[in-house]
């Protein structure tokens, strides 16, 4: 396990790192500045912690959350509490998959070095090649 891959198990993520595996979890298309952003938004809720508590998500925040966990970067785990009258209390939490996170880090290089050199037919094409007709 190289250096950094190791910073991203033990560590804290870095926006740089959470970028990346977030652009890789959905498409290498997706441009930096969107999959930058929806990093910036997720640790502004983690901020150095391991984990969150679900109650301080809106929707909309929760819906990110949700299709993060279906990309593998996220999960969610729950802890049972008995309340003092009795009745039991269940507290749903998120957490990094820093393992899934440092795979999908590790991807991009590695498919990246591969890309390189190989024929690509889509370059000697025109751009009114592109154009629809009617």
């Amino acid at each position: 396990m190289s250096r950094k891959e190791k910073e991203v198990c033990d560590g804290t993520l870095n926006l740089e790192e959470l970028t990346t595996a977030i652009r890789n979890s959905y498409s290498r298309d997706m441009p930096d500045e969107e999959a930058e952003a929806m990093a910036r938004h997720v640790l502004n809720f983690f901020g150095y912690s391991e984990r969150i508590i679900d109650n301080v998500l809106e929707p909309e925040d929760r819906d990110a959350f949700y299709q993060l966990e279906d990309n593998g970067i996220l999960t969610t785990e729950r802890e049972e509490t008995t309340l003092y009258d009795g009745r039991e209390w269940r507290i749903h939490y998120w957490l990094f998959r820093k393992d899934r996170i440092r795979e999908l880090i590790t991807t991009e290089s590695t498919s990246m070095d591969e890309l390189e050199g190989e024929y690509n037919p889509y370059e000697e094409l025109g751009s009114d090649v592109w154009k629809r007709s009617a």
